[in-house]
């Protein structure tokens, strides 16, 4: 498990410029700044128990470390009831099972990355969602927010299975509502979600006579494969219980086209999670990551993501060097949460009793490659067969 560097005392600004590092968009910045000086701020960040958590996870694990950091109070809402409106990813008959897995796997991601979990809040959704005064005040907000604004908000993180359903438009208006259930004065989430933040910061005042929050926003880390990182899409993702040989096999075959920044996953993940987590470890919280380039025989240090892609550009780190760098930080960061989930058979049966493809134990696995060796020993290797599940992957 990491620990995190002896704390410095950091000035107002410091704390701010630490709370919107590595954000896209910040809607109310003027409401940080005006809390910095008088208490810690309070935040949330939300997570939908849906697909199993991927290694896009640590980019708000970073965060929450640096909110932890800059002295904030945080909050985790594990929204189980928002997994089960958007497009039934998560079945009722699934809603304990894999809010508890995912209370596992992020406390697990959390501690990986230096956070002490006795400093933040794990909350359930359901919990305060199903209350009479929570279904009073959807209702109240039903009454002043159109069908069609409520389903523009979600249009980006709610699943589209055809024509509008009346979910689509719900889901919104309680996440709108959970800022003022769970007191904070502030919300975290990706880019995707602006258009809810819009809604919220354009209605929940004047609706509800609610409080207007600061948001902020984390770009969409992209996938392996090119595009979004999707647990529904297996290619494009780490798993945070990956083995390192597999972490190792899925980096290498990863989209990280030469002088190419945009788009590009493997730098994406240099910047918001290696060069962020080396911060929070050092004594004089100062980035500093160290690899030898091209045709070099002496590490350099990056500092900075401009260096990083300045190097990038120029081919002196090339995706091949870029690639081992991230291979090293995924499998350091995750070796501490696959060794928690080997060593909790409550866990194991958690990954069963909640996803239809569990992850397989430690003792499963090594059945598993037994078993696939009898297998392949005992028949033949058609050669078209074996080329064409190589493309495939």
């Amino acid at each position: 498990m990491a620990t995190s560097a002896p704390a410095r005392t950091l000035t107002d600004e410091e704390k701010f410029d630490l709370i919107v590092s590595n954000t896209q968009e910040v809607m109310r910045p003027d409401i940080i700044r005006a809390i910095l000086p008088v208490r810690p701020l309070e935040i949330f960040w939300g997570t939908a128990t849906t697909g199993r958590p991927h290694a896009a996870y640590f980019v708000p694990a970073i965060k929450i470390a640096q909110f932890l950091r800059a002295g904030c109070k945080v909050k985790v809402l594990l929204a189980d009831l928002h997994g089960f409106l958007d497009a039934d990813k998560a079945p009722e008959s699934t809603l304990e099972n894999r809010a508890m897995y995912y209370e596992r796997v992020v406390g697990a991601l959390l501690r990986s990355v230096g956070v002490d979990l006795n400093n933040l809040q794990f909350v359930r959704g359901s919990s305060y969602q199903l209350t009479p005064a929570f279904s009073r005040d959807l209702l109240r907000l039903s009454k002043r927010v159109s069908v069609h604004d409520a389903v523009k908000a979600s249009s980006e993180i709610v699943k589209s299975t055809g024509d509008p359903v009346m979910p689509d438009g719900i889901y919104p208006m309680m996440q709108l509502l959970d800022e003022e259930y769970l007191g904070v004065d502030a919300e975290f989430g990706g880019i995707d979600q602006r258009k809810t933040f819009a809604l919220a910061n354009d209605t929940i005042a004047k609706a509800m006579g609610f409080k207007t929050r600061a948001h902020l926003m984390n770009p969409m880390v992209p996938g392996l494969s090119g595009g979004k990182m999707s647990s529904s899409i297996p290619k494009s993702k780490v798993d945070l219980l990956d083995e390192p040989a597999t972490i190792k096999k899925k980096i290498a075959k990863a989209v990280c086209a030469p002088g190419q920044v945009e788009g590009n996953g493997i730098l994406a993940f240099i910047q918001h999670v290696l060069l962020p987590y080396s911060q929070l470890q050092s004594p004089d919280g100062k980035a500093a990551i160290s690899v030898v380039l091209k045709d070099q025989s002496e590490a350099s240090i990056f500092t900075s993501f401009t260096e990083v892609k300045d190097a990038y550009k120029a081919d002196d780190l090339t995706p091949q060097i870029a690639k081992k760098l991230v291979t090293e930080g995924l499998i350091k960061l995750t070796t501490s949460i696959r060794k928690e989930f080997e060593a909790d058979s409550e866990w194991q049966h958690l990954a069963q009793a909640a996803y239809d493809n569990p992850v397989p134990s430690h003792t499963e696995k090594g059945k598993q490659r037994k078993d696939a060796r009898k297998k392949q020993k005992a028949e033949p290797i058609d050669a078209a067969e074996e080329g064409s599940s190589m493309t495939s992957q």
